[in-house]
This record gives structure tokens, C-alpha cells and sequence, in this order.
């Protein structure tokens, strides 16, 4: 059973999310603001965080930025009565994985729940496949119709961070830090160059895969059945 922690100091609306969550089989856990919610991530295991912006104490921004740097690996979903595009752009560029705008659809919010859930599933395998192509991590490996292609080593790993996480945005900073590492001094467009290369490299399979580019952010991959 997934936990889901709900941080959010509207007590109507942790009420309220962790309802359909409950019934949906989910087991929630509430917290009223950013530094309540780091200590229940302290303390017990969390599948996916859903977070508010608006907390006092410490808010969504930097409960965001906390949690990606104690917990990279965690979904966050961020649930907030700003829907403006600059705030979504910042929410993306801090690392939160899908946007919701209040009021919104307590059905929907389950279905994005799960979505992410299973994404991130994805992304804990070592094996990803895209149609004929197969990646794997272990033997830093891609087999295209039975043939093994060799690829640099950053490249492999640029390709199979995106491919790991499907129709998600990925920033150019978020992929520097995690591929390249914190200490990297280069430009982030080096991103840029690597995707132009993946891209060359795969253009007969468009069918199985697309590297998209996301204006101001970074990219997504749509994998294609």
C-alpha cells in the first residue's frame, strides 16, 4: 500500500484528498506545513508527496526544494490556487513533477496520483524499453531489433533518465545535476548538444520515441506504442 503524504495547512482539503485517497487504497498521512512534512518524511516511509504552496512555516516553494535534495526519487505533486504559467515554470524548475490548480477534481488528482506512482515505478527498473528499443542500465546497453548499439556513456544515461520517466519534464538543471553531478562547471547547454545527438542517432524511431523540447525548462520524452 502507497503512502501519501498530504502537506497542506487547509485542514478541509488534506480532509478531503486523503478521503478518495483512503478509498482508492492508498494509506495518506497529513502535515500542516513544509517543516511538519520533512519531519514525517524523517520518520516513515513516503511514497509521493502532494504539496501546497501557500503553508506558513516554510512553504511549497522550499518544501519543494528540500525534498529533492534529501529525497530525489520522490514524486511531488503540487496542488495550489496559482495557475498562472510563470508559478507552474518555477513549481517544474524546482522538480515538482505534475501541477494541479485548486479547485480541482478530487477523481483527477487520484488518477494523476497513480500516473506518477507508476511512473516512478518505471523509473526504479534497470530495463526500460521503447517499442523495438531496449535499454539496460546494468550492462549500459541498447538493443535495437536484436542489435546491440553502442552508445557514449553520458548520452546512455541522458537517453534512460528520460525514457525512465515518460511525459515528464525534465529540467536542463535537474539532468546536470543527476547526470553530470553537483560539482559539474560546464554550461548546462552540453544538455542541448547531447539530446541533438541522441536525436540524430534514433531518428529512424520515431515510431517507438520523441525527445521533446519544453520551452524554458528542459525536456520530455513521449514514448509511442
Amino acid at each position: 500500500m502507497a503512502r501519501i503524504l498530504i502537506a497542506d495547512d487547509d485542514a478541509h482539503i488534506r480532509k478531503l484528498i486523503a478521503l478518495y485517497l483512503r478509498n482508492e487504497g492508498f494509506d495518506p498521512v497529513e502535515a500542516t506545513d513544509g517543516i511538519e512534512a520533512l519531519a514525517v518524511m524523517e520518520n516513515s516511509v513516503v511514497d509521493i508527496v502532494i504539496l501546497d504552496i501557500m503553508m506558513p512555516h516554510m512553504d511549497g516553494w522550499e518544501l519543494c526544494r528540500e525534498i529533492r535534495r534529501l529525497y530525489p526519487e520522490i514524486p511531488l505533486l503540487m496542488v495550489t490556487a496559482k495557475g498562472e504559467a510563470n508559478q507552474k515554470v518555477r513549481g517544474f524548475q524546482l522538480g515538482t513533477d505534475d501541477y494541479v490548480t485548486k479547485p480541482f477534481d478530487p477523481v483527477e488528482l487520484v488518477m494523476r496520483v497513480k500516473a506518477l506512482l507508476k511512473r516512478y515505478r518505471i523509473a526504479s527498473s534497470q530495463v526500460v524499453q521503447l517499442g523495438d528499443i531496449v535499454l539496460d542500465r546494468r550492462a549500459l546497453k541498447v538493443i535495437r531489433k536484436g542489435e546491440e548499439l553502442i552508445l557514449p556513456l553520458k548520452e546512455f544515461e541522458l537517453l534512460f533518465k528520460l525514457a525512465s520517466h515518460p511525459g515528464q519534464i525534465l529540467t536542463r538543471e535537474q539532468l546536470i545535476v543527476q547526470i553530470w553531478g553537483m560539482d559539474y562547471e560546464g554550461d548546462d547547454r552540453t544538455v542541448d548538444v547531447h539530446i541533438k545527438r541522441i536525436r540524430e542517432r534514433f531518428a529512424e524511431d520515431a515510431d517507438h520515441f520523441r525527445i521533446e523540447t519544453v520551452r524554458s525548462l528542459g525536456y520530455r520524452l513521449e514514448a509511442r506504442k
